[in-house]
């Protein structure tokens, strides 16, 4: 895994360098070539993050868990703020098959992700199913209403 890593970070580095020397060939006058027509900025390549297979998954359609590992639904969409933060999930709860299910929003920190490196592992919500079961319903372009393990969340304040 680290030479794979190393390797790419070595060929990153030499493409960066062959796109530099070639921006100042360009830039050196050059008695026989026609001038260009427009200037083209060079773009400075994206940075590159490796992330383990074991560290990282996706969490949209995961299971959701009480502590005493009652059914609490599934994660079906993730509620983030202004600046990218993620504040909230929306877990699909009850009804059988899709019918009688409704959304309810609950805080980040109030899941708990111990063991989720397959599809089978669920997230555990650090709520009982009586205060999902009493969450009001999520609802889009609605105010949320986002219940919190402890009671510490902050509310978001938007400009309207």
């Amino acid at each position: 895994m680290r030479a794979k890593f190393w390797t790419a970070f070595v060929i990153s580095a030499l493409a960066t360098l062959t796109i530099a020397w070639a921006a100042n060939d360009a830039s050196s006058p050059q008695t026989d070539a026609v001038p260009p027509t427009a200037s083209k900025e060079l773009v400075p390549p994206p940075s590159v993050t490796v992330i383990g297979a074991r560290d990282a998954h996706g969490v949209l359609g995961r299971d959701v868990r009480s502590p005493s590992d009652q059914d609490m639904g599934r994660i079906v969409d993730v509620i983030v703020d202004r600046e990218g933060l993620v504040r909230a999930a929306v877990i699909d709860f009850g009804g059988f098959l899709g019918v009688g299910s409704r959304k309810i929003v609950v805080d980040w920190n109030a899941l708990h992700f111990a063991s989720i490196a397959s599809k089978s592992d669920s997230i555990t919500l650090e709520l009982t199913q009586e205060q999902v079961k009493a969450a009001p319903e999520y609802k889009e372009d609605t105010p949320l209403i986002v219940l919190g393990a402890s009671g510490s969340l902050q509310p978001l304040e938007f400009d309207h």
